[in-house]
């Protein structure tokens, strides 16, 4: 799958520049002044997977290859989208636009100015986190009231499955009129089936960045620190140099590193693990995903012909060095179609013709 975190923020609180700085390339422009990202910026940023390095060793050897296998990480898609003003939902600034592209994300990174800087104007005035992040809640809430006060009371001769979505619309009008976040107003999987098409805004899963300054990265904080800044002197260190530079900093991963980390531990997403002389590859799909719906991820036709899978932990192939020694040590499981699939599971599909 195809993971969508969109960058949000009012304009001016380093969204642009925590973007370059994730994708260790100048691909944003990065400007002291509102709107200087319009069209939405997209850039594919590999997930950090330190096994996938092992896995191709593993294989190398296994298979007498001369040299590794292509590895290939699962990615992540970042979108940089054009900065929130106050009365976005009204049009303000590119408010229309900017909600737009909002609703095509998995996931909402909201970025939020924590760092001191005068030199770098602030369109709501001084630096005030808890403002900001009202303010760009206030705005997509609004939003999302537009969009329910468009949909229609459903008639007389209304199906229940009808009457339900509306007592989930009338609930939603309720809880955000009084200042709550649709996520929080309909909890129930079932009921947001019912509305899952109109795509809310605060119906997805926000995830807060304190854009810090660097000797604000070890203040506690309710929300991700991550200085944007050093992020970007990171992009132009070797790993040897970056491993230092964040051990002096006294932290042990990068500020993509956790970002992407926290973003999968909100969407509930895992990764299984092929391996061969085509290449050493991670899949990411969704916690509780079955064999054969993983195997679809890979090819449609998998799913469709699925036999069974081949599975291994991930400890247990590089401790046995691969398959065949994993197979004589009855390490490798084979698995059915209701078998639910493992984080770091080493995986062979076999399917029918």
């Amino acid at each position: 799958m195809n993971l969508k975190i969109g960058i949000v923020g009012l304009a001016n609180v380093g969204k642009s520049t925590l973007f370059n700085a994730l994708l260790k390339k100048q691909q944003a422009l990065a400007a002291n002044y509102p709107f200087a990202t319009i069209e939405p910026n997209i850039g594919v940023v590999p997930v950090p997977d330190f096994r996938l390095q092992k896995l191709a060793e593993v294989t190398r050897t296994e298979e007498k290859m001369d040299k590794l296998p292509p590895i290939k990480p699962a990615t992540v898609e970042f979108v940089d989208i054009a900065g929130l003003v106050k009365g976005a939902a009204e049009g303000e600034g590119l408010g229309n636009k900017f909600l737009s592209h909002v609703r095509e994300m998995d996931i909402i990174c909201h970025v939020v100015r924590f760092f001191p800087d005068p030199n770098i104007v602030h369109v709501a005035g001084a630096v005030d986190p808890v403002r900001d992040r009202e303010i760009v809640e206030t705005e997509l809430a609004l939003a999302d009231l537009q969009t329910l006060a468009k949909q229609a009371e459903p008639k007389q001769t209304a199906t229940k499955e009808e009457r339900v979505r509306w007592g989930v619309i009338e609930k939603l009008k309720e809880g955000l009129n009084n200042g709550k976040l649709a996520r929080d107003v309909i909890t129930d999987p079932g009921l947001r089936s019912a509305i899952h098409d109109l795509q809310l805004l605060t119906m997805k899963p926000m995830m807060y960045v304190a854009n810090v300054a660097e000797n604000q990265l070890n203040e506690k904080n309710a929300m991700l620190a991550i200085c944007a800044e050093t992020e970007s002197q990171l992009a132009g260190l070797s790993e040897a140099e970056q491993k230092e530079y964040l051990k002096s900093l006294g932290l042990e991963k990068s500020g993509l590193d956790r970002l992407i980390q926290k973003a999968y531990e909100m969407l509930g997403l895992i990764s299984f693990l092929t391996t061969g002389v085509i290449e050493s590859r991670a899949w990411t799909i969704e916690n509780g995903m079955k064999a054969p719906t993983a195997a679809g991820v890979i090819h449609t036709d998998f799913e469709k012909k699925f036999i069974k899978a081949d599975c291994v932990a991930f400890d247990d192939f590089i401790a046995l060095g691969g398959w065949k020694t994993s197979r004589e040590e009855g390490k490798v499981r084979s698995e059915g179609k209701e078998y639910v699939m493992r984080d770091g599971d080493v995986v062979e599909f076999k399917v029918g013709t």
